[in-house]
């Protein structure tokens, strides 16, 4: 059953419903305006909604059929109506319903199951010197090439997880990654490596992609210039990740391919072999076992029909509500946090990428507004940069805010531990401070330094950052994605916007276009 916002009974009431005045926040709300997912917390006292919008939430979540929905997907079912495909990304940490999935008479979570022991046997491998480079010598970097979900995903969960190596005494085979294909890219990564004790991992579902294949190109031709040992050979050190309909995993061309398939979609491939491979040769397997396993109890935690008790999908009807309701265009992802520096980056596109449509699942253009805009930066950084706009610029945006109680970078028994502890105090009074800040306001006679309030954030946080934390953190904001796109009635997993510009760049490099503006501008640049 397929119902438009616009169409919805239940959504008109909450429309007529007055909004929670977050001025008024106190620490009772705070005390009750909690949910539990995983290791999580899900805190929103500074939103604008309270029990009577929750209720009706309910009476949307079961009138749009979201977790038929949702037990449809994780059934296996080809909602990815656009490309007519099954959308599995929640298979690859678990099978949350407990039944087999079968596809083209694969069983898909067997099918993922092997691949993730060949990856972490060969992780395994690497690490402890059984796989060399080709000249003999032991690898201590591995460098991954892809673009969009084979790189701002998988980028993300590798420098959230270093600090957390580093404190814990595991041996770390440094992460790098190279994604744009300006030049320029490939040759500031490719100076700070030795070819000879280097892994490079190839990412590309179709392995025809244009950018990745080029910077391939660059980096082998590099590679080869800077190594001198005649008995070096890059393609000894080529990993492919791709489909096993693809031409790489036909190619003899890399060492070893795994393998992901048509029913994971590049955003959500961080559990996939895409992420899984660099992440567990750099920290280990138990790392990555970790990550997935968090992941898979932010799942479980998700399947719940029950709202107020369901944080990936009240996070996401906060948003709908704030979206379609209060007509705030835009969300601030403000990760408190040094190890999520680029996680906003990676919900940028999982956000934007999924839900960023005009047209719903039957094709039809919808009359309402969808997905926000997401943009963010790290802790007290971005007090510094954009907050003055959060705070007094006439256009409210609502904030998620994420923190950890313990930073996961403090060795308890190393000798910086008691003045990291102190900095880590400040910078979740700064979380605090500015939490309350956005909701209460200030008010002061010069009007310049008088602060409205009344702008609405949420939180999430929990004891530190960890593996588990990681991909719970990650499962989590996939869900509610998910769920957004449920509830405007989308595909949330095609991504048709991504595709004119490549086939106009296409045209423009092949010389087979004839369309003015292109030509003149190919004379400008080109």
């Amino acid at each position: 059953m397929s119902i438009n916002l616009d169409k919805s009974q239940a959504f008109d009431k909450l429309v007529s419903l007055k909004p929670y005045d977050v001025h008024s926040v106190s620490s009772e709300r705070i005390k009750e305006c909690s949910v539990q997912s995983a290791s999580l917390t899900f805190n929103y006292a500074c939103s604008p909604i309270e029990k009577k919008h929750i209720a009706v939430f309910q009476e949307i979540f079961d009138e749009c059929q979201i977790f038929d929905k949702f037990t449809s997907l994780l059934s296996g079912d080809r909602v990815n109506t656009g490309e007519n495909r099954a959308v599995l990304h929640h298979l690859l940490r678990g099978n949350v319903l407990g039944k087999k999935i079968l596809i083209d008479s694969v069983d898909k979570e067997e099918f993922y199951r092997i691949e993730k022991e060949r990856i972490f046997d060969y992780a395994t491998s690497v690490r402890n010197g059984k796989v060399l480079g080709s000249t003999g010598k032991k690898i201590d970097t591995v460098l991954q090439i892809g673009i969009g979900g084979s790189d701002l995903g998988p980028r993300a969960m590798c420098i959230a997880l270093s600090s957390y190596a580093k404190a814990n005494g595991i041996s770390i085979i440094q992460p790098k990654f190279i994604s744009n294909v300006d030049p320029e890219n490939a040759v500031n990564v490719m100076s700070d490596v030795d070819p000879e004790t280097t892994l490079f991992i190839l990412v590309s579902k179709s392995g025809t992609t244009l950018e990745t294949l080029n910077n391939k190109d660059l980096v082998k031709t590099i590679a080869e210039s800077k190594v001198k040992d005649k008995n070096f050979v890059f393609e000894k050190h080529l990993i492919c990740v791709t489909s096993q309909t693809s031409p790489l995993a036909k190619s003899t061309e890399g060492a070893k391919v795994f393998y992901m398939d048509d029913y994971i979609g590049g955003r959500y491939s961080s559990t996939s072999g895409v992420g899984l491979l660099i992440m567990s040769i750099a920290y280990g397997a138990k790392v990555a076992e970790e990550f997935l396993c968090g992941a898979h109890d932010s799942d479980m935690a998700s399947y719940n029909n029950k709202v107020e008790s369901n944080a990936a999908s009240l996070d996401a009807f906060i948003g709908v509500y704030e979206r379609n309701v209060l007509n705030m265009q835009s969300l601030a992802v403000l990760p408190y946090s040094e190890a999520l520096l680029r996680f906003t980056a990676h919900l940028e596109q999982l956000d934007m990428e999924s839900n960023g449509k005009s047209v719903n699942i039957n094709k039809e253009y919808v009359s309402y507004q969808t997905g926000p805009v997401i943009f963010g930066e790290c802790g007290t950084n971005g007090q510094h940069s954009f907050y003055q706009h959060l705070h007094q610029s006439p256009v409210i945006t609502p904030i998620e805010f994420i923190a950890f109680k313990n930073n996961s970078a403090i060795d308890q028994n190393g000798p910086y531990a008691p003045v990291m502890k102190e900095a880590h105090k400040k910078l979740n009074a700064n979380v605090i401070a500015q939490m309350v800040a956005f909701a209460k306001g200030a008010t002061n006679s010069d009007s310049n330094k008088n602060f409205t309030g009344g702008r609405p954030s949420s939180l999430i946080y929990a004891d530190e950052l960890n593996p588990y934390t990681l991909g719970a953190l990650l499962a989590h904001f996939e869900n509610k994605v998910m769920f957004q796109g449920f509830i405007w009635n989308l595909n949330s997993f095609d991504q048709e916007g991504v595709q004119l510009g490549k086939k106009l760049a296409l045209g423009v490099l092949n010389n087979t276009t004839d369309d003015t503006a292109l030509l003149e501008f190919s004379r400008m640049l080109i």
